[in-house]
This record gives C-alpha cells, sequence and structure tokens, in this order.
C-alpha cells in the first residue's frame, strides 16, 4: 500500500486506464506460472529454504512481472493497476479468507467417531455441502479433524485425505461465492451471488456424487482388507457435540454480510487513487473484520487448541 501510495503521486496516476489482458503476450503468464510451481515445488525440494524465504519468492516473481510492465505500458497505468489488484480483489478476498478461517478454527466438533466406509462417507458428504455455505477453507478447517479422529486406527487411510481434497476443499466450494475464491472474485465484479447455482447444480451435484461413490467402494475394499483393527487410540468419553458454538452465529454474520454488498445497490462510490471503491464493499469488508475479532475475544482457548488453530 505505501507503494500504491508513491506511485500515486506520479502524473496521470489517477486517470490510468485499464488494460485488456486478453491482448498481453502469454510470455507475461511467466511469473504466474513460476509463483504457483514456486508454491507447489518448493515445499517439498527445498522445504528449509521456503520456509524461511517465501515471502521474498513470492515479492521476486510480483516485481519479475511489474517492472517490466511498468517500463513498457508506463508507471501510471502499472500503478493503476496494482491499487485496483489490492483494493477491489486482493485484500476483500484476504478479509474474506482470513474471517472465514478464524471463525471456522473456532469450532471444534468434540468426539470420537469410527471411520467406517459410510461413516467417512457421510462425513465427506457433510463437508462438501457446508464447503458453499462456508468456504472451503472454513469446511475443511472444520470437519479435517473429526475425518483424521474417525480414522486414527485405521491402517489404509491416506485415500480419505485425498477425497476429503476433492470433496470438501475443491468441488464443495463450486455453488456459491462464498465457496471458492475465484467466484468471489467474480461476484466483486457482479456476477449475481446465485448464478453457480442456478448452471451449474446438475453437474456439481454429479461430481460429487461420483466421487463419493467410488470412495465408498474403495473405501470399503480397504475396510475389508485390513480384517480387526487395532484398538482405537482416540477414547470414547466425550459425547457428540460442537464447542465454540458462538462461532455458528458469526458464520450467518459473514454469509449476511456478503449477499448485503451484492444485493446494496445505489451506494456511493469513491474512487482511491483511480480505482471505485463501493461503499457496500466497506461496510461488508469492515464488518467481516469485526467477525474476526469477535472470535477471537469469544472462543475459547481450549477450543482453538483442541483445533490445533495457528495462523501458520
Amino acid at each position: 500500500m505505501v507503494a500504491a501510495g508513491v506511485l500515486g503521486f506520479l502524473p496521470g496516476f489517477a486517470g490510468a486506464a485499464e488494460i485488456d489482458g486478453g491482448a498481453l503476450s502469454v510470455w507475461w503468464s511467466i511469473p504466474f506460472a513460476g509463483i504457483l510451481l514456486s508454491i507447489a515445488l518448493l515445499p517439498l525440494l527445498a522445504p528449509a529454504f521456503w520456509h524461511h524465504h517465501f515471502g521474498k519468492v513470492s515479492a521476486a516473481w510480483t516485481l519479475a512481472f511489474f517492472i517490466p510492465f511498468a517500463a513498457l505500458f508506463g508507471p501510471a497505468l502499472a500503478g493503476g493497476s496494482l491499487v485496483h489488484a489490492l483494493l477491489a480483489e486482493y485484500i476483500p478476498f484476504i478479509v474474506l479468507l482470513t474471517a472465514l478461517y478464524t471463525i471456522a478454527g473456532g469450532i471444534f466438533i468434540r468426539g470420537n467417531l469410527h471411520g467406517s466406509p459410510a461413516r467417512n462417507t457421510g462425513l465427506l458428504a457433510i463437508g462438501t455441502v457446508l464447503a458453499s455455505v462456508m468456504g472451503t477453507t472454513g469446511a475443511s478447517m472444520l470437519m479435517i479433524r473429526p475425518l483424521i479422529r474417525a480414522n486414527d486406527n485405521r491402517n489404509h487411510k491416506t485415500h480419505v485425505v485425498v477425497f476429503f481434497i476433492f470433496l470438501v476443499s475443491n468441488v464443495g466450494g463450486s455453488l456459491t461465492p462464498l465457496g471458492d475464491p475465484p467466484l468471489f472474485l467474480g461476484f466483486l465484479k457482479g456476477v449475481d451471488f446465485f448464478w453457480t447455482l442456478r448452471h451449474i447444480f446438475p453437474e456439481t451435484l454429479f461430481l460429487a456424487g461420483s466421487l463419493l461413490v467410488i470412495f465408498y467402494l474403495l473405501d470399503s475394499w480397504y475396510y475389508r482388507k485390513e480384517g480387526v483393527l487395532p484398538v482405537d487410540p482416540t477414547p470414547d468419553t466425550r459425547r457428540i457435540g460442537f464447542d465454540g458454538g458462538i462461532n455458528f452465529w458469526l458464520l450467518a454474520g459473514v454469509v449476511a454480510l456478503v449477499l448485503m454488498s451484492g444485493f446494496w445497490q445505489g451506494a456511493p462510490v469513491f474512487r482511491v487513487w483511480g480505482t471505485e471503491v463501493g461503499l457496500q464493499g466497506m461496510v461488508r469488508d469492515a464488518g467481516l473484520v469485526a467477525l474476526t475479532l469477535i472470535s477471537l475475544k469469544l472462543t475459547p482457548a481450549s477450543v482453538q487448541h483442541s483445533n490445533q488453530f495457528s495462523w501458520g
């Protein structure tokens, strides 16, 4: 933001025109591919380096795009594009993601389920449905630990986590802007909140249903193959239930704020260094920050400890 502020004083910055991204050469996508490959591969190939320098790596790929872009198209257009990306897309997305991550991380499903094929499939189905309501991040935070506890005495359980990633962390978020980041960015650009629910619900249902059936058959095969399971290391001493229930109300607040920002028409619009920022978006983001802080304040430390909640 400091860099954006400095660029704001450059001549012509405030009136910088937008550029048609489709007109750019494919070579401009190399830094984007580079940062994706860095995120995917460096934690595996050079974990110590990545852990200490991931911020520098990200900054390097960003500058690999920004500096040539500014040199070729001018600092005014480059700065205007930077501020637009920050205010109109990146900050709202990070604020929403932080709210969902924090609030879902404040809900702990206590008790111990035993991971039979039917029960595992049921847990995956519940998480898949929740993903479009509380985001793939929120649903993953909520459901992964009960699923791990349910299968902690299984010998073959890697496939359970793989299908969890398929269903809860990806496919399940296909139906609302709360579910997946690209859908939320589309919502910020004016796509109707319920567009995906109206247009791709059958396809999502087919994909999720197919994956659940495949998982059930695969898990049943592994389950029969294991025979007598080892003693479950998780004691059945606590009744199934929720701790940190106040966060369900806060999740409802997140949904309400996002819906409000989409339905509130005619709100005042402010221009910030050439980027239009609507009052409804400002109210939404401020509300999401407030809900995040409320969750951190009201969630018992024991719940976050049980969820192994951390900013890492």
